[in-house]
């Protein structure tokens, strides 16, 4: 029989068994298998949506079913002090449904537990879910003589999706912890244990007891345990690298800096290399286009949430600073959304201050950075027709010839159409809606601009320009424009090649918008 050609690129492609009798390329992270296997037995991994987490957990399913006809010519066969009997493996994806109330998850680890009974021979079904949890791991070792494997493929989807809802978090929180209280109790029949997710829920107890849970998510080793590194993009990918810079008329080198740019940056450890969003970077090199695969998957609409709940300022997130004690584990009760939002991606490490135990948080590339914004739009801006593609294109040509009078009743048409209802930082809302706009034009944006005389609330530069603007709530346009002029916001940018403008604005909260500008 001839071996299969590893030639197919895996966009999509979630099955190890598939992946490696299709012939579809595979990015050898048996290593870290390995590792994991010689280094205990129960793991807690965090990494983003679409980041090759269910992959990964397929392959070690692979691996404890015995199947290593599947795994020749990997790193792991060239370890002989591995075996390769097969254990029985009980695998839960919790990620194949949407959680409205508590009865979907019960009914989905019914499912779950049903197939096993009737797989190791048990029949509990009137006990606790936890309770038949623990039967039938027993009734698994003795059944196979060997120790059952554990595998949870997004533990944590029930608990984000109620997010906001603090009964229905409740709520799953006890029926999880009290199904995973059996990892414990049999902890004599489990040979392995991995559970995956995109956030780690440190204060909820939903691993309460289970307090040798190794959490790997910021361990240096395993920091590309999923997506791709540089070196094993250009070691697998060269060809396709080749042929994607030829349809773009492009050189390699430019396509690599291209790729880079634009889905590369995810560091999950202060001294761990870059790694690539392996969804967005198989589709890119599939399509031989640079696009935003990753958001079109869609993005989770707690995020937004949360932002909003918090009141949080968007323009933090591009140099947030934050203790590791912080992003390692979630409480939901902490006054920041930013655990969430690095944990889920739209985040990630940019520097470490090993003095004060402080991370500096930033986007990780241009697909995030680009893609968060256009996603935000809809949750500040209520009128799809206030930001249209017409309104931004006639807004970006007054903006770069210096109209500045045309602008700003643009300004005030999306203003407008802004929801209030549930606002109570108008200026710091009028500040989001700001940012969210200059980020999606492209331009050089930075909100609460600092000097050695205060703050500028919003630098915005062009090709030819350079905008200086400070906001007044409910007081006067004259007032905000003395402002810039007697702490002489202007004189940072005196030495650039743009002509300096400056824009005073008042917002009224009566009128919730623009009541008047002057400029200069």
């Amino acid at each position: 029989m001839t071996a299969p050609r590893f030639d197919k690129l895996p966009v999509g492609i979630q099955d190890f068994e598939k992946l490696r009798t299709s012939g579809f390329r595979y990015v050898d992270k048996t290593e870290h298998i390995y590792n994991l296997i010689t280094g205990g037995t129960y793991f807690f991994l965090s990494r983003p949506r679409r980041f090759g987490k269910s992959l990964f957990l397929s392959t070690l399913k692979a691996f404890y079913e015995g199947k290593r006809d599947l795994f020749e010519g990997l790193a792991i066969t060239q370890h002989e002090d591995v075996g390769w009997e097969a254990h029985p493996v009980m695998y839960i994806d919790l990620n194949a449904n949407t959680y409205k109330e508590a009865r979907i998850l019960e009914i989905k680890l019914d499912d779950s537990l049903r197939e096993w009974e009737k797989l190791y021979g048990c029949d509990d079904a009137s006990l606790p879910l936890g309770m038949r949890f623990e039967k039938v791991i027993r009734r698994a070792y003795e059944k196979c003589g060997h120790k059952a494997v554990i595998l949870v493929d997004e533990y944590d989807k029930p608990i984000l999706e109620a997010i906001g809802n603090p009964e229905l978090q409740e709520a799953f929180r006890g029926t999880l912890r009290g199904f995973y209280s059996a990892l414990k109790s049999m902890d004599a029949y489990i040979e392995f244990a991995m559970l995956t997710g995109v956030t780690k829920f440190g204060k909820m107890s939903v691993f309460s007891g289970l307090n040798n849970l190794r959490d790997i998510s910021m361990v240096e080793q395993f920091n590309g345990i999923c997506g791709l590194t540089e070196k094993e993009l250009l070691d697998n990918f060269q060809q396709n690298i080749q042929v994607m810079a030829e349809k773009n008329a492009m050189t390699y080198d430019e396509c690599v800096e291209e790729l880079r740019r634009t889905y590369d940056g995810y560091h999950f450890h202060q001294n761990g290399v870059g790694v690539y969003n392996p969804f967005s970077v198989l589709n890119a090199l599939s399509d031989y286009e640079f696009k935003d695969y990753w958001f079109k998957t869609g993005t989770p609409n707690y995020l937004a949430t949360l932002l909003q709940q918090h009141e949080y300022n968007l323009e933090q997130m591009s140099h947030e600073s934050v203790t590791s004690d912080l992003i390692e584990s979630i409480d939901p009760n902490d006054a920041s959304p930013i655990p969430v939002i690095y944990q889920s991606g739209y985040l990630t490490i940019k520097g470490y201050d090993k003095d004060f135990d402080e991370y500096i948080l930033g986007f990780p590339n241009k697909e995030v950075e680009k893609g968060f914004t256009k996603f935000l739009i809809p949750y500040y801006v209520s009128s799809k027709e206030a930001i249209s593609a017409f309104n931004i294109k006639m807004f970006v040509r007054d903006f770069e010839a210096g109209n500045t009078e045309q602008f700003i009743k643009r300004l005030r048409a999306i203003f407008a159409d802004t929801p209030y209802d549930i606002i109570k930082d108008l200026e710091n809302h009028y500040q989001n809606i700001l940012w969210i706009l200059y980020k999606l034009l492209g331009y050089h944006t930075q909100p609460e601009y600092k000097t050695c005389d205060g703050r500028i609330d919003l630098v915005v530069k062009t090709r030819l320009y350079c905008y200086v603007m400070e906001f007044k709530l409910d007081g006067t346009a004259e007032e905000a424009l003395a402002q810039i002029n007697s702490k002489e916001y202007m004189l940072p940018f005196s030495v650039d090649q743009q002509k300096v403008i400056k824009i005073g604005m008042n917002f009224s909260k009566d009128t919730r918008n623009i009541e008047k500008w002057v400029v200069e």
